[in-house]
């Protein structure tokens, strides 16, 4: 028999990074990239808050999700995200260590809706972003991240 422990760090396969975007600034448009460079304090090019965030990543399978709850079309750029990946349960990901590209991040635990998914779904857009609204991240080995590249449990 198979303990709990065992269950909880198995998956089925590698998640593969669908999309990158970049905030240059609080509000400012999401500049989206082919690939970016993973530091110490988050995406180059990114104003991003070094330690537990540095880095936010979201599931692509909840972007669908979350449009279902809203009255409205949903893409990666309007839910502010860095990483969209696929393939892979981020949520079961919790507090572990992942290989993201060439680097090191440690998932520390659920990025939470900002009030401004309200204006930018219209009303409801916060609930709807509740629970669907991805995962932060610290980055623990800097490295290089490009569209295709795998996320991976280590």
């Amino acid at each position: 028999m198979t303990g709990l422990r065992d269950l909880i760090r198995r998956q089925v396969r590698d998640g593969r990074v669908t999309w990158i975007g970049l905030r240059p600034a609080r509000r400012a448009e999401m500049i989206v990239v082919e690939a970016a460079d993973i530091q110490g304090d988050g995406l180059r090019g990114d104003h991003g808050r070094a330690g537990k965030r540095a880095i936010t990543l979201l599931q692509a399978e909840h972007i669908p999700v979350i449009a279902a709850l809203c009255d409205g079309p949903v893409s990666a750029s309007v839910l502010r995200r860095n990483v969209v990946v696929s393939g892979i349960n981020l949520a079961a990901l919790r507090g572990r260590q992942v290989q993201l590209g060439g680097a090191v991040v440690t998932l520390t635990g659920p990025c939470a809706p900002c009030s401004r998914m309200e204006e930018a779904l219209g009303p409801g857009g916060y609930s709807a972003v509740r629970h669907h609204g991805g995962w932060c991240a610290s980055v623990d080995t800097p490295g290089p991240l490009a569209i295709g590249d795998s996320l991976c449990a280590l």
